[in-house]
């Protein structure tokens, strides 16, 4: 009894001392930050814009690094993503697999968050943890108009990503003949061969994707 009324006491303590730690934040504003991220995936916008107001935090992160602002990018929720940009969130804060709110809202096409977030200043030149940037997402999901934004943005249309395949190899390999159309009008090197040796016409063929395959042949 006493062995168990002694691990409580250090327990305790323990916790006591960990919630005094420098950088720390009071239970309040703990609780109104958990009270954010809540409302955020709801996509409850008016609550979000009251908790912060009240003074949560617009950087607020959940167990795997999300903000409010990534989970409006992941959901194509614009009106969410706009209050959090208003708010003054850290758009380059990624998850912890690095996904930033740019690549997720990429992936999840929408077109106007993407812009707004390319308006505030996200970069284009960062990497998830499986090498995947903003473009190989928008163009491997065939998102045609998102990909068009990006080269109009400034990304090269034949830059090389992880094992040296390329947008167009994305687009055709997962079957995107409008994106694909896209790359191509901007002038998409066809020739180009990634770390294997094969070509976008190679990939798509190799993919069962013909669509793609005969816009790219010869």
């Amino acid at each position: 009894m006493k062995a168990s009324l002694a691990i409580a006491w250090f327990l305790a303590a323990t916790f006591a001392i960990a919630s005094q730690a420098v950088g720390a934040e009071p239970v309040g504003e703990i609780s109104l930050n958990a009270q954010l991220l809540v409302a955020a995936r709801q996509g409850d916008v008016p609550s979000v814009r009251r908790l912060l107001a009240m003074g949560a935090s617009p950087n607020s992160r959940n167990r795997v690094g999300k903000t409010a602002l990534m989970m409006a990018a992941e959901n194509a929720q614009l009106d969410l993503a706009d209050a959090m940009l208003g708010a003054g969130t850290d758009i380059q804060l990624a998850g912890t697999n690095k996904v930033t709110p740019l690549m997720a809202a990429c992936n999840a096409g929408s077109l106007e968050i993407v812009r707004h977030l390319l308006d505030a200043g996200a970069r284009l030149d960062v990497t998830d943890q499986v090498d995947k940037t903003a473009m190989v997402y928008a163009a491997g999901q065939g998102h045609a108009e998102i990909v068009a934004l990006l080269l109009s943005r400034g990304i090269p249309v034949n830059a090389v990503y992880d094992h040296q395949l390329t947008a167009l190899m994305w687009a055709a390999g997962n079957g995107h003949p409008e994106t694909v159309k896209v790359l191509m009008r901007e002038g998409a090197d066809a020739q180009l061969r990634d770390d294997r040796g094969l070509t976008a016409l190679t990939i798509a063929r190799q993919a069962g994707q013909a669509e793609t395959a005969a816009l790219l042949a010869p």
